[in-house]
């Protein structure tokens, strides 16, 4: 009867405390690159809670085979280089015993290698959940990242993902997200809407960090936005509000969760500004967060003037720009300025500027009928249009006719007489004034007949004066933008300009809308107070800055709104041949997004615009998301694409390639390709691998 095998016994190699001047560092350690925690990191860590892990060591025999007393380190090298430099530091005595394990038999370099292969990583929940146990047995953030050797905004970025709920920890634990996807959950800590979010996510397309942020502060207000920034972070926090904060990417100070707090702070805030505003003696005032783009239409604007510096600020405003003026000397040569000095160069700019955007003062009788409008600025500053009087509180102004009365009256004519010349000059025969010594006034109707041989004459020498033509119209049309009345020119011209009925998401505070504000504000301080003073002004301008004041009243007057009951085909044919003349791209001015456009059109719509940007597959691949999911998940493909909607483009402007076009183009070359490859099989053609790296590329 055959007897079983006995299995052969495994024996351990011994271990035994070797004093550190006995060891010397091997040459068959293999590790060679630097990585993880550094030499005098370790060195720190071994002197705060000794070594935890002893050396793997070898004999050191000589020619002869015979033992020398020392012993190699072929495993464990950089915890002997921390001890060594311990020991250079005199914190470790050159004796002190070290807990080895000795080794004879088999390769050196194979026990190097076996002790960094077979060794396991800590799974980096382990490490989170870790720092979290010390934190509850007390050791604060800055102490557990002094212990650890990393930054105390590490710790807290550990802690954070620890919070995160304890179902979606256990996911990633089994490698059911990524990291990225975890980090972006710990910007809402409420763990029902994590793991609500994390359901949505499992249906989306998009599965992205970014996408699960976005899902998780859906409803919140940006801490960037400007009704955030007008009520202050502060405050709101102050107020009980909660802040949901990304410690992983840049957030823009993040979002604002308790939106009903951050309205009721705005409220109460725009009103303590709109009673400062009021007590300054304005007839009426408007309050809104926002008004509508064109709200100051209609409405004529006061001329203020701005107000005088005191002593005090006309002192600081000199010593700030003498310094600024011998910075700018100093370092004129300079190629490039420090950084110091650009820094303080930029901090006396903004406060100089400061000093010219002086508040305006206004006649306390114009201020008596007129109003200001109170509103918050793209910025978050309060932003106070002052200064707009209403058609219906305009002081009745005498017609031109009756003013011609009362001059007449004053030379000694009375009205009646007036009014007799008249009726003569509807009669048939014309009545001329009989001779006398006195001189009469001139009849109304040879007025009539005299003042229109003049103004065929003016007509035809404006005619022939380019130079005096552009400057009559340009005044005719500044005086209608920029003045009460518009009668101060003989041009009978007329500049409308446009209101806009139906208001789009956001247009107030547009790019557009708000260069346009700057750029008539500018032109506002510019102009003279009085309209009468306005032609000689016009006259003593250079070319140059009469060509931008009339560019600027021009662009006033387009009408390029396409509305239902309005139909204007040829104008808006004009519209596209001006906005190719001018190379306007909107792609610099708008972004599609869910308010904007994706959220308001069909789910067809979407996923051709998705396909025109992205390609094809992509749209596919939105396809059977519902539309709300469809047009967030939208916005994401085509940020940064340049896409824009059929209204929006200029014909004949080169836009963004349409990629659902260039895979077409891609099928058609494949499919000529099958054919050529039928009859020289040659495999694919140039022309097709062209068309398959663009492909490739654009996704």
């Amino acid at each position: 009867m055959a007897t079983a095998k006995k299995k052969p016994t495994i024996t351990l190699s011994p271990s035994r405390d070797i004093p550190f001047n006995q060891l010397v560092l091997s040459q068959s350690n293999v590790r060679r690159i630097k990585a993880g925690v550094s030499v005098e990191e370790l060195a720190e860590d071994i002197a705060r809670r000794g070594i935890l892990q002893g050396l793997t060591v070898r004999p050191v025999v000589d020619e002869n085979g015979t033992k020398t007393g020392m012993f190699e380190v072929p495993a464990g090298g950089r915890r002997f280089r921390a001890l060594e430099l311990l020991v250079k530091q005199k914190r470790l005595a050159r004796t002190a015993p070290v807990p080895c394990v000795v080794r004879e038999g088999g390769i050196a370099e194979e026990d190097s290698l076996a002790e960094n292969v077979q060794r396991a990583p800590l799974h980096p929940l382990d490490q989170f959940r870790a720092f979290l146990t010390l934190r509850e047995k007390g050791q604060a953030e800055e102490e557990i990242a002094a212990t650890f050797f990393v930054s105390a905004n590490v710790v807290k970025q550990r802690l954070k993902l620890a919070s995160v709920s304890p179902a979606l920890l256990d996911i990633y634990a089994e490698d059911g997200m990524t990291l990225a996807q975890l980090e972006a959950f710990t910007v809402s800590g409420d763990h029902a809407r994590q793991e609500q979010v994390f359901e949505r996510l499992k249906a989306s397309y998009d599965k992205s960090a970014y996408a699960v942020r976005r899902m998780l502060t859906e409803g919140a207000v940006r801490a960037s936005d400007k009704r955030a920034q007008f009520i202050g972070i502060d405050a709101y926090i102050d107020a009980g509000g909660t802040v949901l904060r990304d410690l992983f990417e840049g957030d823009d100070g993040g979002w604002l969760r308790d939106v009903a707090v951050v309205d009721q702070m705005l409220a109460a805030k725009l009103k303590v500004e709109s009673e400062t505003i009021t007590a300054e003696g304005w007839k009426w005032t408007e309050v809104a967060p926002d008004f509508a783009y064109g709200h100051t239409y209609a409405l004529r604007r006061l001329h203020g003037e701005p107000m005088p510096l005191t002593a005090k600020e006309e002192a600081t405003r000199d010593a700030l720009k003498t310094e600024f003026d011998r910075l700018v000397t100093e370092h004129e040569g300079n190629d490039e300025l420090p950084d110091e000095v650009d820094a303080r160069l930029g901090e006396l700019e903004t406060a100089l500027e400061a000093f010219e955007a002086r508040p305006l003062s206004f006649d306390p009788k114009e201020i008596a009928r007129a109003g200001a409008f109170i509103s918050i600025a793209g910025d978050g500053r309060l932003r106070v249009e002052r200064g707009y009087v209403r058609p219906e509180d305009e002081v009745p102004v005498a017609s031109e006719a009756e003013a011609s009365d009362g001059e007449a009256m004053s030379d000694g004519t009375s009205a009646s007489d007036n009014a007799d010349d008249a009726d003569g000059a509807r009669g048939d025969i014309t009545a001329e004034p009989e001779d006398d010594e006195g001189l009469s006034p001139i009849s109304d109707r040879l007025m009539t007949e005299l003042t229109a041989h003049r103004t065929l004459g003016l007509r035809h020498a404006l005619g022939e004066q380019p130079d005096v033509a552009f400057r009559a119209a340009l005044h005719a049309m500044t005086l209608r933008t920029f003045y009460s009345y518009g009668s101060d020119s003989c041009l009978e011209l007329d500049l409308k300009t446009v209101s806009f009925g139906a208001q789009a998401p956001g247009l107030n505070d547009s790019v557009s809308a708000e260069a346009i504000r700057a750029r008539h504000e500018s032109w506002t301080k510019a102009l003279p107070k009085d309209s009468a003073e306005l032609w000689d002004s016009l006259g003593d301008w250079d070319s140059d800055s009469r060509a931008a004041l009339f560019a600027h009243v021009v662009s006033l007057s387009v009408n390029s709104v396409s509305e239902a009951w309005n139909r204007r085909p040829r104008a808006l044919a004009h519209a596209d041949q001006l906005a190719l003349a001018v190379d306007l791209d909107m792609a610099a001015r708008w972004k599609p997004t869910a308010d904007t456009f994706l959220g308001r059109v069909t789910k067809a719509r979407i996923l051709q615009a998705v396909a025109e940007a992205k390609g094809q597959r992509a749209a596919d691949r939105i396809a059977h998301l519902k539309k709300g999911d469809m047009a967030t998940e939208a916005t994401t493909l085509l940020n940064g694409t340049g896409w824009l909607p059929e209204p929006l483009r200029t014909p004949g402007r080169e836009t963004v390639t349409d990629m659902s076009a260039l895979e077409l183009a891609v099928v058609e070359t494949a499919e000529v390709a099958d054919e050529t490859a039928m009859a020289d099989d040659d495999g694919i053609g140039d022309d097709d691998k062209v068309g398959v790296e663009a492909i490739m590329a654009a996704e």
